[in-house]
């Protein structure tokens, strides 16, 4: 317990101290200025995206510190994932530097999220399903990042609840490991919050995007359905959301369903009067209510029935918000984009 709580501040501390560095650094690497066109331009432009590294580092670092020392021995399944997530974090850097194709971005993620389930014995056909879902999750954290604080706080609020369920089942290293995450994670935000001098990048938000799904694939491994996949569901059902309102909008509209775009939640909250905190306190709260209940449903307290009534409020959230405005004609999108840099202006 007292290691847990020293490791934990320690990462916080270092990922706080690795940020502080990166930005100094970050006007010296080609991850200082945004890219022509990319999520940041509807973004702060001065904020590097050298974020992520922190992030990852100060979580790699602190748990094989302990491992190393015998404090915390991570044991197979749980260094597995940690290299697995850190060859993830990696890709997700070389991307920063220089944007890759999504396909080979989808290869890297599933080779290493079959590497990880693989170790869970599943069969051929669930291990397929398990891996198409970590991918589906690790990009839309990363799809998440494009509000200050929101993939950060997200982020946190899921490792804290999946590290109590780690805990539940004895699985000691890992909820060590989420414990670390969420307190990078805390660390990182220090400097991600409106307005954001850094972000993660897609060094960060893959790397916390893969390592939370596949905590929860291995804390629910044991657990038969319809209990486990409720409990996936119920802790990611921010992203998921996120992601069901990003296609449907695009396809709606007629628009690629990969380009990027400022019609995600973060977006239309603003659109709605709230500040960029806001949004980010409005997500983290969602992502609370989805996180409790996964725990709910992981511990047996409550039925996965009741997965139904979260899935319905988040269908209702997602129809609503689709009737927020996000596309139009020219004169109606630079209207937009005056708004939206009066609203800059206006936080800083």
């Amino acid at each position: 317990m007292l290691y847990g709580i020293a490791a934990a501040a320690t990462a916080l501390l270092l990922a706080a101290a690795l940020t502080t560095a990166l930005r100094a650094l970050a006007p010296r690497t080609p991850l200082g200025a945004a890219r022509p066109g990319g999520r940041r331009a509807a973004r702060n432009r001065n904020a590097s995206r050298l974020g992520g590294v922190a992030v990852a580092g100060a979580t790699g670092l602190v748990a094989g510190t302990g491992a190393a020392t015998g404090l915390v021995p991570l044991g197979s399944t749980t260094g597995t994932l940690l290299l697995a997530a850190g060859a993830v974090a990696l890709l997700g850097l070389l991307d920063d530097l220089r944007p890759m194709g999504a396909r080979a971005r989808i290869i890297v993620e599933a080779g290493a999220a079959s590497v990880v389930v693989h170790g869970t014995h599943l069969g051929f056909l669930t291990g397929a399903l398990a891996v198409l879902w970590i991918v589906f999750v690790t990009n839309a954290f990363s799809l998440l990042d494009h509000s200050d604080g929101a993939m950060g706080v997200v982020g946190v609020v899921t490792a804290l609840g999946l590290c109590a369920c780690a805990g539940a089942e004895g699985l000691g290293p890992l909820a060590v490991v989420l414990g670390l995450l969420a307190a990078s994670l805390t660390g990182f935000l220090m400097h991600n919050w409106h307005p954001a001098r850094v972000t993660p990048g897609g060094c960060g938000s893959l790397f916390t995007g893969f390592l939370v799904a596949c905590a929860a694939l291995l804390v629910n491994a044991g657990h038969e359905a319809p209990e486990a996949p409720a409990a996936l569901f119920a802790l990611t059902v921010v992203v998921t959301a996120d992601i069901v309102l990003v296609v449907v909008s695009r396809r709606r509209a007629g628009r690629g369903v990969l380009r990027e775009g400022t019609d995600h939640i973060a977006h239309r909250l603003r659109r709605l009067g709230l500040t960029a905190p806001g949004a980010a306190v409005v997500l983290g709260a969602a992502a609370a209510l989805g996180t409790t209940t996964g725990v709910l449903l992981h511990r047996g307290a409550v039925g996965a029935s009741l997965v139904w009534w979260l899935g319905g409020a988040a269908l209702v959230a997602v129809v609503l918000l689709l009737r927020v405005p996000v596309y139009g004609g020219r004169r109606r999108v630079r209207r937009a984009e005056a708004e939206r840099v009066d609203l800059l202006r206006a936080d800083a």
